[in-house]
Order: C-alpha cells, then sequence, then structure tokens
C-alpha cells in the first residue's frame, strides 16, 4: 500500500505535468466580456448590375455546355463589382459596391444563387461589409435573402435583405434593384 507522502508526491507531478497543457487551452479560446445590446440598423439602398456596354459590372465567367440552350440559363456564373447609391439615378451618392458572385441555379425559374458582401465606401459604415447568401427567385416581385455576417461596425451581423426590382432591361439583362437590409450586430 502506499504510503502518505508517495500519493502526495504522484498528485504534485500531475498537477505540474497537466497545469501548462489547461493554460496553452485557454490561449485560443478566452471569453470576453459582453458587450451590452445588440444593435438593429436599417439600410436602404440601390444595386446597379449592368451586363451591358464598354464598362459592365457584371461579367459571365462561366457556363454549362448547355446553357445556352437553357430558358433560365441555368448554369451561367457572373462576378459583381456593382454600384450600390442612395438613389436609383446611377449619379446618385455612391454609398458602397456590391461584390461577389451570382450564378443561375434553377431550370424552372429565373433563380439565382447570390454570394454577395456589400463593402460601404461612405458614412458613419465606412469600411464595414455585410455579407449575403441565398437564393433570389429573381422575377418574385419582393425577393427576402438572409444576410450571414458582416465585418467592421457590422461584425457578428445576421438579418435579412428584401430585394424589389426598380429598373430591368430585358435586351440587355441591366437592373437596377433596390434593397432594405435589416441588421442585427
Amino acid at each position: 500500500m502506499a504510503k502518505a507522502e508517495d500519493v502526495i508526491i504522484l498528485v504534485v507531478v500531475v498537477l505540474i505535468t497537466i497545469m501548462p497543457l489547461v493554460a496553452q487551452g485557454s490561449r485560443w479560446a478566452n471569453l470576453l466580456e459582453e458587450s451590452g445590446k445588440e444593435k438593429v440598423t436599417n439600410l436602404q439602398f440601390y444595386f446597379h448590375d449592368t451586363l451591358s456596354g464598354k464598362n459592365p459590372t457584371a461579367v459571365k465567367v462561366a457556363q454549362a455546355a448547355d446553357t445556352d440552350k437553357s430558358p433560365t440559363l441555368f448554369g451561367a456564373t457572373f462576378m459583381v463589382d456593382d454600384a450600390l447609391t442612395e438613389t436609383a439615378d446611377p449619379k446618385s451618392k455612391l454609398v458602397g459596391r456590391a461584390q461577389g458572385l451570382y450564378g443561375s441555379s434553377c431550370k424552372e425559374e429565373v433563380g439565382l444563387i447570390m454570394a454577395m458582401s456589400f463593402c460601404f465606401e461612405d458614412g458613419p459604415y465606412k469600411d464595414s461589409t455585410i455579407s449575403m447568401i441565398g437564393k433570389n427567385s429573381a422575377m418574385n416581385p419582393i425577393r427576402e435573402m438572409p444576410i450571414v455576417g458582416g465585418t467592421g461596425l457590422f461584425r457578428m451581423a445576421r438579418g435579412y435583405a428584401i430585394a424589389q426590382t426598380n429598373w430591368f432591361d430585358l435586351k440587355t439583362g441591366d437592373a437596377i434593384v433596390a434593397y432594405n437590409v435589416t441588421v442585427v450586430h
């Protein structure tokens, strides 16, 4: 049977061995102080998607073999760097840019998978972004897509975006879309 002194020595050795490991685990995961009450912000802006002309802001970067035969352009993928403005007028104040991609993801309807960052360049949210990803049933008069994150003042953001087409040119594919975005951050 072990002596009490041997048990104490064993416990001390175990503690000396384990303590550095416990301390290391806390270096990468620390509980931060609670920041207080969350904010809710509503943003309203216009998204100018231009596929035509000398300086398009949305360009096709890929398509499936049968995309040109599809009435919904199923399989087409576009990279985007669209202006975000205060009003529907393309010459109105620039508040940011929508940067990301969208692709035609539906065979039976005009449905786009959108993966965008709204990058703000003006006002109190300058250098902050919000990220949106989700399905955009483009022919519906009103669409809702999730806000899944953000940076800067929108860090840890979540919310939703309501999109409503303001103007659409069937010949060129150019569009102006009103966005009303509610963000909790």
